[in-house]
């Protein structure tokens, strides 16, 4: 496992910000860090980077320990917290430069890693440019090419999209894909499109507890052996007719003309539905699967 959190707590005070947490993540997986603010996820990931010690657990980051061995750690992790902090004054390439050589970068290798980021995040127009000169999304790209010129096992990015424009989330999302395929990356975030648009996995966690650990799929179908179908008539039909067609467990009217049909989760209902509804002569207008919305499953979680 490239990250593995064992019985994780901290504890401030009287309160416990963690609270005996422990997931795993394997390298080439994309990790979506989730819970409401306040939940945990900043100092999970502050002690994962080293910045914070944990209070009991513990963490692994490439077979490092986060206390027993935190420079190694720290060769192994590439980390972009939720409030970029850069260099304004120094221009793009500089700043590049300049995280390379504490990293230990020389030479032409330095200079091949920052022009090798500099293309990797987009920023060959932008590398001439002083930081502050940037737009947010701008920055943020800077914020991902310094978390990787020392081309880390791990990436862990804390809410990397927030307070960027729609076309900007995008870009970043696909940027963040991309880095996923032979790296471990672990990001929180409040967006759920971006969970079911670039994760893996699921974490979630709750006033410092975790209360799921799923990849999305089996999160979305909420643990539950059935599988809900949106069936559209152009007629009402009766309920009772439906209950008798082949493979449906139940049949409720959800409004008008459509109704909803559970069936069992490893059965596709719909080319039965629409062969009975050919055979009877009952038009059909639409046929959809319900999915649970992740937003919902959130709000339902961490109450």
């Amino acid at each position: 496992m490239s990250v593995e959190v064992k019985n994780l707590t901290k504890i401030f005070g009287s309160q416990r910000a963690v609270d005996d947490i422990s997931f795993s993540v394997s390298q080439g997986q994309i990790l979506g860090f989730l819970g409401p603010n306040g939940a945990g996820k900043s100092t999970t990931m502050k002690i994962a980077t080293c910045y914070l010690p944990p209070s009991a657990g513990t963490v692994l980051v490439a077979g490092y320990d986060v206390v027993q061995d935190p420079i190694a750690v720290r060769r192994h992790v590439g980390y972009l917290p939720e409030h970029n902090p850069l260099y304004l004054d120094m221009y793009v390439h500089e700043y590049l430069a300049f995280v390379a050589s504490i990293y230990g970068l020389k030479g032409r290798h330095a200079k091949a890693r920052v022009q090798e980021m500099v293309e990797l995040c987009g920023l060959t127009l932008e590398q001439g440019k002083k930081i502050g000169a940037l737009s947010k999304g701008y920055r943020q790209r800077v914020g991902l090419a310094q978390a990787l010129v020392h081309d880390p096992q791990v990436l862990i990015l804390d809410e990397p999209t927030t307070g960027l424009d729609p076309n900007q989330i995008v870009e970043i999302r696909s940027l963040i894909k991309r880095i996923g395929q032979d790296k471990t990356v672990i990001f929180s975030t409040h967006i759920m499109q971006e969970v079911t648009a670039i994760c893996d996995r699921v974490v979630i966690i709750n006033r410092g507890k975790l209360v799921a650990d799923s990849d999305v799929a089996s999160l979305q179908a909420g643990g539950r052996n059935e599988k809900t179908t949106l069936v559209e008539f152009e007629q009402p039909i009766p309920v009772e007719a439906l209950e008798q067609v082949p493979g449906v467990l139940s049949a409720t009217l959800a409004e008008g003309a459509t109704y909803r049909i559970v069936s069992r989760k490893d059965t596709d209902i719909r080319s039965t539905l629409f062969r009975v509804a050919a055979e009877r002569n009952w038009p059909l207008v639409g046929l959809r699967h319900e999915e649970n919305s992740l937003e919902k499953i959130f709000q339902q979680l961490t109450k």
